[in-house]
């Protein structure tokens, strides 16, 4: 057991089950769209986004160990590490390994479907690898990159770039799609930071809360939150989406509700701020796959 521990620790399993949801989103709008799609294609898309996600994983857990901040913080299921480097120190080199050998794997993988679809997939393959690389050591140094590049990262990059691939073009309907997980995915990593401040900041951070403030952190998670959800129902108001898309909307009451104890709560401590960092986990992954579902469920009913 140590081992697989210590094995797939720096890869932060359970956090992967956002990139099916993002990657099946896709999936969704290029079939609502085109009424079919290679699952061959589907499934490498699906590898591809896997391999970027275990990568982004692997080189914040190195990251973080190497700058000393998995050693400061206090960890929680979602946040602070895996606690697999402090644990055992001398396989740090194995957690940087595993990230550069997945973000190789996954420029492969783009590189094949480059050959296949052409450059235009460059659009959000370019951002979405240089997001992997830079993330942890260069743009969380930075309030608004930082803020935004784990959303663009599995929104745009990935709702888009699966669609793309599939499709052979980019189009409203996959735009439109990756908004929501754009807002959810930022929104995960905001409440993520409010038990990291301090240690955050004593390695160089330079993040949305650190530089204004927990206040501001808490009108920003409110602002996305209305955002994912604003923005499929001005889709469906443009005809971009049908009904059975607004079938995610059935998580607003949760995010309401997540939403109210993040305020109250946002200057307590760790254990008053998890019920809803898990409430939040819960959105992030619902509601895009709500989502889908309700493109793809169209398209089936009407073929």
């Amino acid at each position: 057991m140590k081992t697989l521990s210590i094995l797939f620790g720096p890869m932060k399993v359970p956090f992967l089950l956002l990139t099916p949801v993002c990657v099946i989103l896709g999936a969704a709008t290029a079939y609502y769209t085109q009424g079919a799609f290679r699952v061959a294609w589907f499934l490498m898309a699906l590898a591809g986004g896997l391999f970027a996600h275990i990568s982004v994983n692997a080189l914040n857990e190195y990251e973080d160990f190497k700058s000393g901040l998995d050693l400061q913080t206090t960890r929680t299921p979602f946040s602070g590490g895996s606690g697999t480097l402090p644990a055992n120190p001398g396989k740090a080199g194995w957690a940087a390994a595993t990230g550069f050998i997945t973000l190789a794997l996954t420029v492969a993988v783009g590189i094949y479907f480059l050959l296949a679809r052409g450059t235009g997939l460059l659009l959000v393959g370019i951002p979405g690898v240089l997001a992997v690389y830079l993330y942890t050591r260069w743009l969380t140094r930075d309030p608004l990159l930082c803020l935004l590049a784990p959303g663009i990262g599995f929104g745009p990059c990935m709702v888009m770039g699966v669609d793309f691939v599939l499709t052979g073009t980019y189009g409203r309907v996959a735009l439109a799609a990756s908004l929501a997980p754009f807002f959810l995915v930022s929104n995960l990593l905001v409440i993520n930071q409010f038990p990291d401040l301090e240690p955050d900041a004593a390695v160089g951070r330079r993040h949305l809360m650190i530089v204004h403030g927990k206040r501001a952190g808490v009108i920003v998670y409110g602002a996305f939150l209305a955002g994912a959800y604003l923005s499929v129902v001005v889709a469906w108001l443009a005809g971009l989406f049908p009904a059975a898309a607004l079938i995610c909307l059935a998580t607003i009451p949760l995010a309401l509700n997540t939403y109210a104890g993040v305020s109250r709560n946002s200057h307590a401590g760790i254990e008053a701020l998890l019920p809803y960092m898990t409430r939040n986990v819960i959105i992030t992954l619902v509601t895009p796959t709500l989502l889908a579902l309700g493109i793809f469920s169209d398209r089936l009913l009407a073929g």
